[in-house]
């Protein structure tokens, strides 16, 4: 090779490594596309220099990032005969999460208290209240010998951040893996025993955080909604609580984005198949169980029907209990029938 052209060859190497490192350096916690690159060819993607616009939604995404939180200082804020609870926090993406923690009291047993991250539904985020909502659910779990951990998703109450959507953004499904993290780094719980619970809307974030960490031992959803993009376009949520984003948020922006890098959902869409959990649910190793009222007029039961029909394709242990009354919160007559069922299968799988 003559002087001149290997000098050039040098440079333009230099230059190619710089540019990578300088990529890499802004990529903190999140996996190169090198890691994603034998799902995204199997998906039909050719790997790039470049990242693949809204990767972060996709399940190899969301199963090569790491992790890693720790729970901040306690506030105690009320002593029952069962257990303590206080208000706490941790950090997801560098923001500051706030939650609600119950510690059951007496001694724990070996390992420490098995735990549940549990994930709130839909509420509109400036109405959201981390001690006024869901207060009977996380009672009754706390009562059975379970540290609950309910999360404030990010936006919420006093959660930094901004609210980013269930549906179209990885984000509570980030936060809910970080706070199960920030729960195997506490003393007092066993870090091999923590379940998920979601209600609603968090149907489709737990779901997102079992496919993601499949290893999860057990988790339990309360009319849960949005599991395919298919049942999300034919049943729709009919909540009149709903409060759309105002115009011009970087949330509507990044929507605006979604569509026009990859169009709307479409099943043999290479970016797509990579989001949607349905086609992921074989690796689950853990449980799970579902609950649904029949005349609930918010999240249709066929969500439910039609997820378990998908996992009985599967090995996965999976169960729908179907109450014919309750409505959307499984309440009344249902409640405690619901939530003995709940805590039966906590105690068998965490």
């Amino acid at each position: 090779m003559k002087p001149k052209t290997r000098a050039i060859s040098i440079l333009l190497f230099a230059i190619i490594l710089g540019v990578f490192f300088v990529f890499r350096s802004g990529q903190a916690n999140k996996p190169s596309l090198s890691l994603l690159s034998p799902f995204a060819e199997e998906a039909g993607f050719v790997p790039t220099p470049t990242p693949i616009p809204f990767i972060e939604m996709t399940v190899p995404y969301l199963r090569e990032r790491d992790y890693e939180s720790t729970l901040g200082a306690r506030t105690r804020l009320s002593e029952s005969a069962t257990y303590t609870s206080y208000l706490t926090h941790y950090t997801s993406d560098g923001l500051k999460i706030n939650g609600l923690l119950t510690i059951p009291k007496g001694e724990p047993p070996t390992g420490g208290w098995p735990a549940i991250v549990f994930v709130h539904g839909y509420i509109p985020p400036t109405v959201y209240k981390t001690t006024g909502n869901y207060v009977a659910y996380v009672d009754y779990l706390a009562r059975n010998g379970f540290a609950v951990f309910k999360i404030d998703l990010r936006g919420h109450d006093k959660s930094e951040g901004e609210p980013g959507g269930a549906y179209y953004s990885s984000d509570y499904v980030i936060d809910t893996l970080n706070a199960r993290a920030a729960l195997g780094n506490t003393p007092e719980v066993n870090e091999n025993r923590i379940g998920l619970w979601g209600h609603s809307m968090a149907g489709n974030v737990t779901m997102r955080a079992f496919v993601a960490r499949p290893e999860i031992p057990g988790v339990v959803i309360w009319a849960g909604a949005g599991y395919t993009y298919t049942d999300l376009a034919t049943y729709r949520i009919s909540d009149n609580s709903y409060r759309p984003p105002q115009t011009n948020t970087a949330r509507q922006r990044k929507r605006e984005q979604l569509r026009e890098a990859h169009g709307d959902f479409n099943a043999e869409h290479p970016f797509w198949k990579q989001v949607a959990v349905t086609d992921y649910l074989k690796d689950l190793k853990g449980a799970l169980e579902l609950h649904h009222a029949v005349n609930d007029d918010v999240v249709s039961i066929e969500y439910s029907r039609n997820l378990m029909k998908l996992l009985d394709g599967t090995n996965v242990r999976h169960e729908l209990f179907e109450y014919p009354s309750g409505g959307h919160n499984i309440d009344g007559g249902s409640f405690s029938t619901a939530m003995q069922r709940t805590v039966e299968f906590y105690k068998e799988r965490l």
